[in-house]
């Protein structure tokens, strides 16, 4: 297994593999063919986004008991939507809550990377379509969902996408045990599941998927949340966990008083 992080690096952003414990700065393409060069020291600049994705496709309603709590049948088909790359942040940006839209959710999922162009997968295929994972936090503007808007409206607000805090490869998600997922509040875990409480498989997504768009290197799947959403407040700080990928922290903070603190986009 190894583990891509981008940072800034003699004034520019790069692409850094963590190996065996070594930092090596990445030499060629991300997704067209690269190899590990110089060493380089551990930590240091802040960690930026691992990936510019062009969109987020993201899955509602994909874990049985998040279906449950909010009260939902199961989905016969994948309730897909998209955030906008507008939305990505990255580890310690600030999730920035605008004025007036009510309450905020957190909610913790695996994003897989799309590794190459992808149109038209085959289910049986869709593994070699994957460069790896990396935690998402679906930030939701639960208020204006429940008054009736759409998802890609609630869910896509600047700032509603942070991902991170690298992508991590080789990760074996056909175990049985599924990959463990998790989210965090100010310390206090509130949401903790596996991907073998999927209700659609991430096979099956790409699948699906690519059956409607073409996804791009660096295009991220946002596989769904698991029960325990809750609430989110300006003060607050989010971690999400992924099994085998680290930790994702993120401060919130109110629209007028946002602070970029380390991290972002570059």
């Amino acid at each position: 297994m190894k583990k891509v992080y981008r940072m800034m690096h003699d004034g520019e952003p790069r692409h850094v593999i963590e190996q065996d414990g070594r930092w090596q700065l990445l030499e060629g393409d991300l997704f067209d063919g690269y190899e590990a060069g110089a060493e380089i020291r551990r930590g240091g600049a802040p960690l930026l986004t691992p990936v510019m994705p062009s969109k987020l496709v993201c899955i509602g309603l994909n874990y049985k008991d998040h279906a449950a709590e909010q009260n939902k049948p199961l989905p016969t088909e994948p309730l897909m939507f998209i955030k906008p790359s507008t939305a990505v942040i990255g580890p310690g940006e600030s999730i920035v809550v605008p004025a007036g839209i009510g309450r905020v959710d957190h909610e913790a999922e695996l994003g897989v990377v799309i590794g190459r162009r992808a149109r038209h997968v085959s289910e049986a295929d869709a593994r070699h379509y994957i460069f790896g994972f990396v935690c998402v936090n679906d930030v939701s503007a639960r208020g204006l969902q429940q008054r009736g808007f759409q998802y890609t409206h609630a869910k896509g607000f600047d700032t509603f996408a942070p991902i991170g805090p690298c992508v991590a490869t080789g990760i074996d998600y056909h175990a049985d045990a599924g990959v463990g997922v998790e989210g965090w509040v100010n310390g206090e875990r509130r949401q903790h599941s596996t991907t073998a409480q999927l209700v659609f498989s991430i096979d099956f997504l790409i699948a699906y998927i690519t059956r409607v768009m073409t996804l791009l290197p660096g295009d991220i799947i946002a596989t769904g949340t698991p029960s325990g959403v809750g609430p989110i407040t300006p003060g607050d700080r989010v971690t999400i966990t992924v099994a085998g990928v680290g930790e994702l922290t993120n401060p919130v903070a109110a629209e007028a008083a946002a602070i970029t603190s380390g991290g972002g986009r570059s």
